[in-house]
């Protein structure tokens, strides 16, 4: 799974995602499109939290 995928399984926008975990939007919007790369170990751990969102 994506960082994309999971962050649309929980509902959330990159704006929410970038100020929830205090990314800049800008590294999420780059991850996303693929203009950067996010290390394998780095999105293996965003995936599982962003997982664990909860409406807060």
């Amino acid at each position: 799974m994506t960082i994309k995928e999971a962050r649309q399984q929980v509902g959330l926008t990159q704006k929410a995602l970038s100020e929830w975990l205090d990314i800049p939007k800008r590294t999420i919007e780059d991850w996303e499109r693929g203009a950067r790369k996010c290390p394998a170990w780095c999105e293996k751990l965003l995936v599982e939290k962003i997982l664990t969102y909860k409406d807060e």
